[in-house]
């Protein structure tokens, strides 16, 4: 069990980053040039609302807006009472200090840089803040689109977001701190550090679990496959449980590189049993505090209330819907942070404020595979190129919140998107923003996909394989009940209608099957379930292959 310790204290939101977005006359202003302009086209209105602390080019737009003959507002019903308000409102109205950090920037790139993020901009669906750091500097901190749906309320600077992988570097800054320290072996294994780990013939260690090398199985993945559905709850107990039930790996510890997020929530329950403080208390103390990163920490309650709090959105067909999730678990993820904060976290990434050169080192070290294949993977950091330039990146993805980062050492540029849209790349459009910044820097635009970085997939794929299908010869040799001591689940495949087969797997929504081959059949979740051992015309056993897990082996059992 995890290390029961107190949470960091928290301190409430102040000064202008905070109050700029939600109080005064410059909100008050806004929302009634909004509301009494509701007539106007809906070009205008998206100028005109901006929901974010308005700057130079807003306040000429009010100017506009007020002048004799070119307002759409002197069609409104409260044309003249809302230009008298603007008026007087003008110099509350001035940039604030979230604004400011626009000044670092030329304003034809500030123009290139919003036509960017132009499609997540508007008043009626998420988006996201953008960070843009030069030699430790912030030089642009925008916000784009709205935090709240339910309230209208705008993402800025200092917007707290989710941001999903992105938190596996902290996870690793903590096992690098603890092993430069001589408090942890990076090359002993796993099970030193949490005995009750599976005893496999060839045991991952630590070092494996950071450059996901290791081959344990993906606990998300895991998780679904035994049945849960996306907004079920389940304990860190039950994960842990889960990932200790496995018998097998997805390969030989060294052999491969494969993504798990298992890897990473283990690597948070090492850093709890060698440190006797949870993840969350020991990124506060050694990190956060000392960086002045005062509102970020790994959320590992999810009934907390986090001030300036962006909600997650996932787009249906005609809007959004709010997509946040009930699960506590963090190392894998669980950084709750924002641009403004991200600063610190990049420039002792580059400095070393904290933790020094060996920390600095470690932390960009790839890994090595056995074959003496170096990966890009470094210790949450992908290392990779864009355009001729060196990057260290990495994607998050998790529910509704989108985030990604990249680095620039050669340049001394970083670039951080974090989103509150499932629906939101933020590695493409933090790449398309270096484009804009760097462009004489790099080599000429290739057609192809955005660079660097992690992307986390924030589920298992729920498509359907693209597979023949769906009828299956002969069906009634794969129809029965399978069991996984593994998952602790049995699967049933029926026959219903037609020559189809459907898979019924705990809550989850039955899943249709298609036929590939003989023997091998496809279904929904990325799965493969390969059968064997024909007895009596029924096959008596099959593995399924899930993505990051694989060769989860299930038996027959009497229905």
């Amino acid at each position: 069990m995890r290390t029961a310790t107190r949470h960091p204290p928290k301190q409430p939101r102040r000064g202008p980053a905070a109050t700029s977005r939600t109080h005064g006359p410059c909100r008050a202003v806004r929302l009634l040039l909004c509301r009494t302009a509701a007539r106007a086209p809906r070009r205008w209105l998206r100028v005109t609302c901006l929901r974010r602390p308005l700057g130079d080019h807003d306040v000429a737009w009010m100017k506009l807006i007020i002048s004799p003959g070119t307002s759409p507002l002197r069609t409104a019903r409260a044309g003249t009472l809302t230009a008298a308000l603007a008026t007087a409102a003008l110099p509350a109205c001035a940039p604030t200090g979230n604004d400011a950090t626009r000044s670092g920037s030329d304003p034809a790139i500030l123009a290139r840089v919003d036509a960017v993020f132009a499609d997540y901009a508007g008043l009626d669906g998420p988006g996201c803040s953008l960070g843009v750091i030069r030699d430790g500097r912030l030089v642009n901190a925008t916000g784009y689109g709205t935090a709240n749906l339910d309230h209208g309320i705008a993402n800025g600077p200092a917007t707290i977001f989710r941001v999903g992988s992105v938190s596996k570097q902290f996870t690793a800054a903590a096992i690098a701190l603890l092993t430069i320290r001589g408090e942890l072996d990076l090359d002993a294994p796993v099970q030193r550090y949490i005995a009750e780990f599976p005893d496999y013939p060839d045991p991952p260690t630590i070092r494996h679990l950071v450059h996901h090398t290791s081959g344990v199985r993906d606990y998300i993945v895991l998780m679904a496959l035994a049945g849960n559905r996306n907004e079920d709850f389940y304990t860190n107990q039950e994960v842990l449980d889960a990932i200790n039930r496995q018998r097998e790996l997805n390969f030989t510890p060294g052999a491969e590189f494969l993504y798990s997020n298992a890897g990473y929530f283990l690597l948070g329950e090492v850093v709890a049993r060698v440190s006797g403080r949870s993840l969350r208390q020991f990124a506060h103390d050694e990190f956060f505090v000392p960086l002045g990163m005062t509102h970020t920490h790994f959320h590992d309650d999810h009934s907390e209330i986090v001030p300036d709090r962006a909600t997650g959105y996932a787009p249906t067909g005609d809007g959004f819907r709010i997509n946040v999730t009930t699960l506590d678990m963090v190392g894998d993820g669980g950084i709750f942070t924002s641009v403004e904060e991200w600063v610190a976290w990049d420039r002792n990434l580059t400095e070393g404020t904290v933790g020094g050169d060996a920390w600095l080192e470690l932390m960009h070290t790839r890994g090595v595979l056995n074959s003496g294949d170096t990966i890009p993977y470094a210790f949450g950091i992908t290392h990779g190129e864009h355009r001729g330039l060196a990057t260290v990146g990495h994607g998050g993805s998790w529910v509704g919140y989108r985030a990604g980062m990249s680095r620039y050492p050669e340049t001394g540029h970083s670039f951080v998107a974090i989103c509150n849209g499932a629906q939101i790349d933020p590695m493409a459009l933090i790449a398309s923003t270096a484009e804009v910044y760097l462009e004489d820097r790099m080599t000429p635009a290739a057609q192809t996909a955005a660079p660097n970085g992690q992307a986390e997939p924030s589920e298992v794929d729920d498509a359907p394989q693209d597979r023949p299908g769906p009828d299956i010869p002969d069906r009634t040799r794969y129809a029965g009940s399978f069991h996984s001591p593994e998952l602790n689940t049995t699967y049933h495949l029926r026959g219903e209608g037609g020559a189809g087969l459907v898979l019924h797997a705990g809550r989850l929504d039955p899943s249709l099957l298609l036929a590939v081959s003989e023997g091998v059949l496809s279904g929904r979740r990325g799965m493969t379930l390969r059968f064997s051992a024909l007895e009596d015309g029924r096959y008596q056993a099959m593995m399924v292959d899930a993505g990051r897990v694989k060769n989860l082996r299930f038996s027959r059992v009497e229905d």
